[in-house]
């Protein structure tokens, strides 16, 4: 008995769904499947987050960094930052106790001071200087109150005295 009214449960809601289908724009069709991703995708992400899946949470990473109000970074380099940020939590230069404390030097590797920039190898002085400045315009600490950025300005400029120090002099 009750597989016949689960039967005719789900036949009902197939059948109100087919209707409401077929009577409607395309277009508010369109617009609805697309909210329904939205929403899905962003209760997933939290959910993933939650468990601590954080490879899975990227998307909700996003929308998390957009809302902190850091001036100026696009997706692909908050992905950037991210990754970086990963990579020196698990090489433990970047730890939950370190975040917004000032210490000394973490010992950025040359490999590292570059990813960081956003450089490669063989690049000239000037433009290390101009990638190091563009970064520190965005997350200064002066340039976003409202985020902690001490930690990430400190890796930055790091970074930048180990490309002088080791390419350059």
């Amino acid at each position: 008995m009750n597989l016949f009214l689960i039967g005719i449960i789900i036949f009902v809601i197939v059948y109100l769904f087919l209707n409401w289908f077929a009577s409607t724009s395309s277009k508010k069709i369109a617009t609805t499947i697309k909210k329904i991703v939205v929403y899905l995708s962003l209760i997933l992400a939290a959910l993933l987050t939650i468990g601590g899946k954080y490879i899975f949470s990227l998307p909700f990473l996003f929308v998390i960094l957009s809302g902190l109000k850091i001036k100026g970074l696009t997706a692909i380099q908050m992905l950037q930052l991210w990754r970086l940020i990963q990579f020196l939590k698990n090489s433990g230069r970047f730890s939950q106790g370190q975040f917004g404390k000032s210490q000394g030097s973490s010992s950025v590797t040359t490999d590292e001071a570059y990813k960081l920039l956003g450089l490669k190898k063989g690049v000239s002085k000037e433009e290390v200087l101009r990638a190091a400045n563009n970064l520190q315009k965005k997350i200064h600490p002066d340039m976003n109150r409202e985020v902690k950025t001490e930690r990430l300005s400190q890796l930055v400029n790091e970074a930048k005295e180990k490309i002088i120090k080791t390419d350059f002099s």
